[in-house]
């Protein structure tokens, strides 16, 4: 690929979904993008780039943005999220929310494991919820991921990937060579089509935000953009959870570290002496 076209594919990825692409990712471009110019009945990546250059169709810029946006996913990922989710963030906010409701939110939905996952711990909670309200809503910037995402279904592989057998057993059901997770837990997620870099008001005010393994793909300056914009949207005690290779420290003044909890934040002007709550 030439330098110049990987050079303006980058910068329009950056423009659209914030996405920065460095010069020893000309291989991931290309990889993802000649089977968008096959798709589109193009010749090849300059045939693709060219009618970028000319004609600026929307619909291929989308599928350009979507392929190279599109990021794999799988059920419990890395396990200690959830874990803490479940035995320590969950406990606090049932003791720190006297109307009963609370809000969950995937900030990078993708083909909704983790949206799922978070939903299976709840309903596996359900004596404690009993009487609460609340929501799950999963987002992502690709709406092809977000239509797998709501039909639930997964090939053996996917479903192998950290997801306990009893899980499988419990919340799923055979469709042919796939798994379908079942009505009671597609049901407890909404998902919406967003993007990081937009206004993210009209989503609400959340609890619990996971913006996992995403950060890592912005610069410096988007990232802090972004974890402010989410930090207007939780309370004083919310918590924030990011990837393991991801951190608040050096970019943003919104949040800080929870305290002994590794990948967990709270916000900045959090209640002194916030801790989690341990599961009883």
């Amino acid at each position: 690929m030439k330098s110049e076209d990987f050079q303006y594919i980058a910068a329009l990825l950056k423009e659209r979904s914030g996405l920065v692409l460095t010069s020893d990712k000309v291989y991931l471009l290309e990889s993802r993008l000649i089977p968008v110019a096959r798709k589109r009945g193009l010749k090849g990546l300059d045939d693709l780039v060219d009618t970028i250059r000319k004609t600026k169709p929307e619909p291929l810029i989308a599928d350009v943005t979507e392929a190279m946006t599109t990021n794999e996913s799988f059920f419990f990922r890395d396990t200690k999220p959830f874990d803490l989710f479940r035995d320590n963030v969950l406990p606090h906010i049932l003791s720190a929310r006297p109307n009963k409701t609370f809000r969950v939110w995937c900030a990078a939905a993708s083909t909704g494991q983790e949206p799922y996952s978070l939903a299976m711990i709840l309903k596996e909670q359900s004596a404690k919820l009993a009487g609460w309200k609340y929501e799950i809503v999963g987002t992502d910037l690709s709406r092809e991921v977000l239509e797998r995402a709501k039909k639930g279904l997964y090939s053996q592989f996917e479903v192998q990937r950290g997801l306990p057998i009893q899980m499988l057993v419990k919340y799923f059901e055979k469709k042919d060579d796939q798994w379908q997770i079942k009505p009671e837990i597609r049901g407890m997620v909404q998902y919406k089509e967003l993007n990081l870099l937009h206004d993210l008001k009209a989503l609400g005010n959340f609890d619990v935000v996971f913006c996992r393994n995403v950060l890592i793909y912005f610069d410096q300056a988007t990232k802090g953009k972004i974890l402010e914009n989410i930090s207007k949207l939780m309370p004083n005690d919310g918590m924030l959870f990011l990837g393991g290779a991801e951190t608040v420290l050096g970019i943003s003044d919104k949040f800080k570290p929870l305290p002994g909890q590794r990948g967990v934040y709270c916000q900045a002007n959090a209640p002194a002496g916030l801790g989690m709550a341990k599961a009883s």
